[in-house]
C-alpha cells in the first residue's frame, strides 16, 4: 500500500511542482478504516488505509492525490486559518459592544452570529475549495498521465459507498462537501479540458 502511494504521490507531484516549487512532499499511509485523506500546508499528505479499497487502481489513488495536492497548491489551508482569524475577531468585537446588554442577549447575539458565520460564510467557502482542489486535482491526474474519466468512476463508487454505509442525511446548505452527484456533474464539466491535457501527456 506504501508503496502504491508513493509511486502515485510522485508522479502527481511531479506534475504539480513548478506550482509551488518548495513544496517538500510528503505521502504517508495510514491504518485507520476511514475512507479518508488529508494534506497539510506545505506539502504533506496522508491517506488512511480505508480509502484505498475505493480508489482500486492507480488512478483512482491519483483522483484523490491530486485533489488533496490541490489544496496545498491552492493553499486552502491557509485561507481556512485565516478566516477563521477574521471571524474569531468579528464575535471578540460583537461581545464588547454588547457587553452592558443583558446576559440573553449577549447569549443569544453569539449564537447567531457563530450560526450565520458557519452557514453563510465558512460552509461555503469550504465547499468552493473542495470544488477547486476537484478541478485542479483532475488536470494533475491527467498530467502526470492518469485517464480523468477514471475520477468520475472513482466518485461514483464513493457515493455507492456512502449510499451503502447510510449516506449523509445533512441538507446540502450545512455540508462542507459537495454533493457526490454534483461533484460527478462538475467533473463531467471540466472533463474535456482534462482530455486535452491527457493527450498531451501521455502515461509514461
Amino acid at each position: 500500500m506504501n508503496a502504491l502511494v508513493q509511486k502515485v504521490g510522485k508522479r502527481v507531484a511531479a506534475v504539480a511542482g513548478k506550482d509551488m516549487p518548495n513544496a517538500q512532499w510528503e505521502f504517508v499511509v495510514f491504518d485507520n478504516p476511514e475512507a479518508n485523506a488529508f494534506c497539510l500546508p506545505g506539502g504533506k499528505v496522508g491517506v488512511f488505509k480505508g480509502i484505498l479499497p475505493i480508489t482500486k487502481d492507480e488512478a483512482g489513488l491519483a483522483t484523490v492525490i491530486g485533489h488533496e495536492v490541490a489544496h496545498a497548491i491552492a493553499r486552502h489551508g491557509a485561507e481556512r486559518m485565516s478566516e477563521a482569524m477574521v471571524i474569531q475577531g468579528g464575535g471578540q468585537l460583537l461581545g464588547a459592544s454588547l457587553s452592558k446588554s443583558d446576559p440573553k442577549w449577549q447569549q443569544t447575539a453569539a449564537l447567531a452570529y457563530g450560526m450565520g458565520t458557519q452557514v453563510g460564510l465558512e460552509l461555503p467557502h469550504s465547499r468552493k475549495q473542495e470544488s477547486e482542489a476537484d478541478e485542479i486535482g483532475l488536470i494533475y491526474m491527467a498530467r502526470a498521465g492518469y485517464d480523468p474519466e477514471e475520477a468520475v468512476k472513482f466518485w461514483q463508487r464513493f457515493s455507492d459507498f456512502n449510499k451503502q454505509h447510510g449516506g449523509n442525511s445533512t441538507p446540502q446548505f450545512l455540508r462542507t462537501h459537495p454533493l457526490d452527484d454534483v461533484r460527478i456533474q462538475q467533473l463531467q464539466q471540466w472533463m474535456p479540458k482534462a482530455k486535452a491535457e491527457f493527450v498531451n501527456q501521455p502515461a509514461k
